[in-house]
């Protein structure tokens, strides 16, 4: 006798000994045809946020989604990165619009949240 005459499954067939053994079986897909790692991963960031009474606010997919990210540090590693996608043929989206300087966000170091020193008369 082989494993497989001991074994006995059927492609998309879930066995009554299966399904009888189990609760609540839940079988689900993403409904943008990717695959199913990005909705498992936002599904779990769903199902953290809710107490199963209230909907989650959490969106169907972040600002990068299904996307790769290259972030290179110099013009020279952006030209090569241009190159490449060309020989690939992928698709880009350049995020910076070709802007390479590194800058603050506007409300960095506007205020200090510790007050400035108080001199006594002598200066100190």
């Amino acid at each position: 006798m082989k494993i497989k005459d001991i074994i006995i499954e059927q492609k998309g067939v879930l066995k009554d000994r299966a399904r009888l053994a189990t609760r609540g079986l839940n079988k689900f897909s993403d409904a943008k045809k990717w695959n199913g790692d990005y909705t498992l991963y936002r599904l779990g960031l769903a199902l953290a946020s809710t107490d199963g009474k209230e909907m989650p606010d959490v969106d169907e997919e972040s600002w990068i989604g299904k996307w790769k990210l290259a972030a290179p540090y110099t013009q020279a590693e952006q030209d090569m990165l241009n190159l490449a996608y060309k020989a690939v043929d992928a698709n880009v989206e350049d995020m910076n619009h070709g802007d390479m300087k590194s800058q603050e966000c506007h409300t960095v170091n506007k205020s200090s949240p510790v007050a400035v020193n108080k001199k006594n008369k002598y200066g100190v």
